[in-house]
């Protein structure tokens, strides 16, 4: 008698499932991002840029409020334990390369900008997405959703502002930071981006 074949023993996850994931690793990021942004606001040479890194801090974290919000109503449960994770990638991610092994280098501040602007960048992503599905799920507020979108766009403004001039302090001819960075360190910096063109 011929056996019957054998059923799957995984099947592939539904929509409701899929978007449970989904959701949840975007509420992870915000964790991974608060931290990071308010490390950035701890750090003495942010000076003038301080204040607005608390304030965005504040924001982000509102932003993942609203989050929460969202996932109660589409009854998506959240899952905190990725947040020990992403806070664990967050800490690992101090020792990126910058120029410097231990200290923070000038470059650390525009690596942690690009970086910070990606995740806003991401979150972004998220409101569109849910921007869409609220045309044919009522579960949710389709203008909440518009008013967290304009707000991550003047986010994105306002870190974008503050990477440009970061990006001058640090490699700007003359600027302080070139000038102060040993010259190991520049040549470093120098080997680590290939050029793509003009004479050799």
């Amino acid at each position: 008698m011929p056996s019957e074949p054998r059923r799957s023993r995984s099947l592939s996850p539904g929509p409701e499932r899929l978007l449970g994931i989904y959701l949840n690793d975007h509420y992870a990021g915000s964790a991974g991002g608060i931290a990071l942004v308010r490390r950035m606001a701890r750090v003495p040479r942010s000076g003038p840029a301080g204040p607005r890194l608390e304030e965005l801090a504040e924001e982000i974290a509102e932003d993942q409020e609203s989050l929460v919000e969202i996932m109660t109503a589409l009854d998506v449960p959240v899952k905190r334990a990725r947040n020990v994770v992403v806070r664990f990638a967050e800490k690992v991610g101090r020792l990126k390369p910058n120029g410097r092994v231990v200290s923070r280098s000038p470059l650390s501040e525009v690596l942690e900008l690009e970086a910070l602007r990606l995740g806003v960048q991401g979150k972004l992503a998220l409101w569109h997405t849910l921007t869409n599905l609220a045309r044919s799920d009522d579960r949710i507020d389709s203008a909440a959703v518009e008013r967290l979108v304009a707000r991550v766009e003047r986010q994105i403004g306002l870190l974008e502002g503050m990477r440009l001039a970061a990006v001058d302090r640090t490699f700007a001819p003359g600027s302080r930071a070139a000038l102060h960075e040993p010259a190991t360190r520049r040549g470093w910096l120098h080997h680590s981006f290939p050029r793509t063109g003009g004479a050799s």
